[in-house]
């Protein structure tokens, strides 16, 4: 299929998206910025800088002026267009707090974007407020990122990485945090919204039904892993070619990031512990 790259795609009254030609494994047919208002916008994740994808945001305002530019998160292919953005329009970047950590071995999504300088730093429940009584809340969703955040614009969820309609969501440690993300899962659970829109993939229109899934997804994933370091002591990647079959050998240390994080958030809970040679096994209180 050809992505509509650099092209204002109108989702629903006040809600526009534009797609950066950053293809990948990790990120689908690329990022997803969107244009949240009407007279005045926000624009969420800006995207990697790519001048092609700055440059389309710009003929998206057609003329109209940008309130701010929130970012979820700061990997590099979600943030690093907000100082583009930023100088041509004069519009503050607010969203996520700064952080620039490099994971455990080598990394196979993006990097941290270490120039990230935001004006304003949002906590949870606090808004952008624009275009003449128009909010943009904050939602603390950790997890993927010790930072992330997601956007609610009215019943509409702007989900980040935090949730993705076409792939699970990548965890890893030292920043990602299985405990964390599992309980931001629970939390949007709760909630009410309509629908969600990611910074990859599709729209996710049953979004309660998803998140149920996904926390089911989790479990189950976790309950293998308990049953293989129950058989025999077991390093990472001997864990990852049990559980992962047939694995595209490009995602390969993304899911060694996501066990590692499993493990980790079990360890805590007194399941698992490490033994020598890095291998992993069950507690003897565990049963």
């Amino acid at each position: 299929m050809d992505a509509p790259y650099a092209i204002a795609e109108p989702l629903e009254p006040g809600a526009v998206r534009l797609l950066a030609r950053n293809p990948s494994p990790f990120t689908y047919f690329g990022t997803q910025t969107y244009l949240v208002g009407e007279s005045e916008l926000v624009a969420i994740d800006p995207g990697p800088d790519l001048p092609q994808h700055v440059d389309a945001i710009l003929d998206a305002l057609d003329g109209r002026p940008l309130a701010a530019i929130a970012c979820t998160h700061t990997h590099r292919d979600h943030s690093p267009a907000s100082r583009a953005l930023k100088e041509a329009t004069g519009a503050p970047i607010i969203g996520c707090a700064p952080l620039a950590l490099e994971s455990i071995g080598p990394r196979a999504d993006a990097s941290f974007d270490k120039d990230y300088a935001p004006d304003r730093i949002l906590a949870d429940g606090e808004t952008i407020d624009f275009d003449n009584g128009k909010r943009l809340l904050a939602v603390a969703t950790p997890g993927h990122t010790s930072n992330h955040l997601c956007f609610a614009y009215g019943d509409a969820l702007f989900t980040g990485d935090h949730v993705m309609g076409w792939s699970t969501t990548v965890v890893v440690p030292p920043d990602g945090d299985m405990a964390a993300y599992m309980k931001s899962l629970d939390v949007l659970r709760q909630r009410g919204d309509r629908i969600y829109y990611p910074a990859h993939g599709p729209a996710v229109t049953k979004p309660a039904q998803l998140v149920r899934g996904m926390i089911g997804h989790r479990r189950q994933r976790e309950r293998q892993i308990l049953r293989l370091v129950a058989e025999r002591p077991r390093d990472i990647p001997d864990i990852v070619s049990s559980a992962y079959p047939g694995l595209d050998q490009r995602l390969v240390p993304a899911a060694g990031g996501s066990v590692y994080a499993h493990l980790l958030d079990l360890q805590t809970r007194g399941l698992v512990e490490a033994g020598e040679g890095e291998k992993w096994m069950k507690t003897a209180e565990s049963g």
